[in-house]
């Protein structure tokens, strides 16, 4: 795969260690079909110090690609999970409204499963604890699993029981060998994060217990399409998921889906309960033969949607370049709030940099001080944003829209406005 060099990274060089995807990362096809090509990119967590600036970053060729064969939408090429996860900057703790969905999905979870201190729960890519903290108050014994050492230890620090892995069937296998067996097993927003989806699946069949509740919440691949959120394609981000695919890849380890909800958060996701195959500890919900007749129906077991994304995709970028440029041009001052990933998959897609984002904030000290892979744009703390006083607010992860409009609404004293780029650029 050809490597293209966006013109805003300077000096963008190719790793040796990349590697390129071959086939399916499910069925193994080779039939692969681009559908939005994003040029090339840093690592979208790759953050810098100032002693980095000098040197030239690493770029990778970001590509989506849909399998004609099984139509799982997928990253064309993917950095090593070793190199990505190893040592994370994302600390799920530092989104009030992302607590207050973990305290929530927890208080449901505990009453609806009755779960107590004779019970274990596992989460798979348990973070900081963010989630798993609320077990813990409530008495009930669990076990977080995350393989980025520093998010591990801010958990465990907080109380969490924490394992520094990655979750798959080996791991799974020696948990269950040490007498560990999960009524509840929770994967939050991870199975797009995952190379090798069996081995991933099938380690929640060998540590469920019999009578177990696998819960998995993923952004929906059709309101990703639909809401044109091409800023979630990353490296990080290896494959992307229908409810419809889920449900099958789920079937072929003996695992069945008898519950699903459609929640907002990360822009439309899905929150779906499993057990084992053949369990008759509950009856399947309508909501299952729902979904999966309206994915039918609008076309995701075909092409078209998939190809109309790619091309939307490339207006979109033209939007956003063309706003930024006549703010700057018009003599306006933009800003951004937040150091998401996704914001850096948006920013080296379009080209943009300092001409045209001055600088951008974020509450986790970890990106604080510190500058923007490919954009090198810099992170500060939120109270640059009173010092600067700027025009518009560029609101980068967008998911959190309504939390950071309302922590940052001293804006509106100096006539600020806040700004979202997708699906079309939006002033609020």
């Amino acid at each position: 795969m050809e490597l293209l060099v966006a013109e805003n990274q300077p000096g963008p060089v190719a790793d040796m260690r990349f590697e390129p995807l071959k086939c399916c990362r499910l069925c193994g096809g080779n039939h692969l079909r681009l559908v939005l090509d994003l040029g090339a990119t840093p690592l979208a967590n790759s953050f810098l110090s100032e002693d980095d600036l000098p040197l030239d970053e690493p770029a990778y060729a970001l590509g989506l690609y849909l399998c004609e064969s099984c139509r799982l939408l997928q990253a064309g090429a993917s950095e090593l999970p070793e190199r990505i996860f190893s040592q994370y900057a994302y600390f799920s703790s530092y989104s009030d409204s992302w607590l207050t969905h973990a305290s929530s999905f927890a208080s449901d979870a505990i009453g609806s499963m009755q779960l107590g201190s004779r019970s274990f729960v596992v989460e798979v890519a348990s973070n900081d604890g963010y989630l798993l903290r609320n077990f813990v108050k409530a008495g009930i014994p669990c076990l977080g699993i995350d393989p980025a050492a520093n998010v591990a230890a801010a958990a465990i620090a907080g109380g969490v029981p924490t394992k520094v892995a990655f979750f798959g069937q080996e791991t799974a296998s020696e948990l269950v060998a040490g007498g560990i067996g999960a009524d509840l097993v929770i994967a939050i927003n991870v199975l797009a994060h995952v190379p090798d989806i069996h081995d991933f699946v099938g380690g929640f069949k060998t540590i469920l217990k019999p009578s177990g509740v696998l819960c998995l919440e993923f952004p929906h691949l059709p309101r990703l399409i639909e809401g044109m959120q091409f800023d979630t394609i990353y490296h990080e981000h290896f494959s992307y998921f229908s409810f419809t695919m889920t449900r099958k890849i789920l079937g072929a380890h003996g695992l069945e889906i008898f519950d699903v909800r459609e929640l907002p958060t990360h822009g439309g996701s899905l929150r779906i309960y499993a057990r084992h195959s053949g369990s008759s500890a509950a009856p399947v919900a309508e909501a299952v033969g729902m979904l999966i007749e309206r994915e039918e129906k609008d076309g995701y077991n075909s092409l078209a949607p998939y190809l109309n994304f790619g091309n939307r995709g490339a207006g979109l970028k033209g939007e956003i370049v063309e706003f930024l440029a006549e703010a700057r041009n018009s003599g306006r001052k933009v800003a951004a709030y937040g150091a998401p990933a996704k914001g850096n998959t948006m920013l080296n897609y379009c080209g943009i940099g300092r001409d045209l984002i001055a600088f951008t904030v974020d509450r986790n000290p970890y990106k604080q001080g510190r500058y923007l892979p490919g954009s090198r744009i810099p992170v500060f703390h939120p109270e640059r944003i009173f010092m600067e006083k700027p025009d518009y607010l560029v609101i980068l992860p967008w998911n959190l829209k309504d939390e950071i409009v309302e922590s940052m609404k001293k804006i509106r004293r100096w006539g600020g406005k806040f700004v979202t780029l997708a699906p079309e650029v939006t002033i609020i």
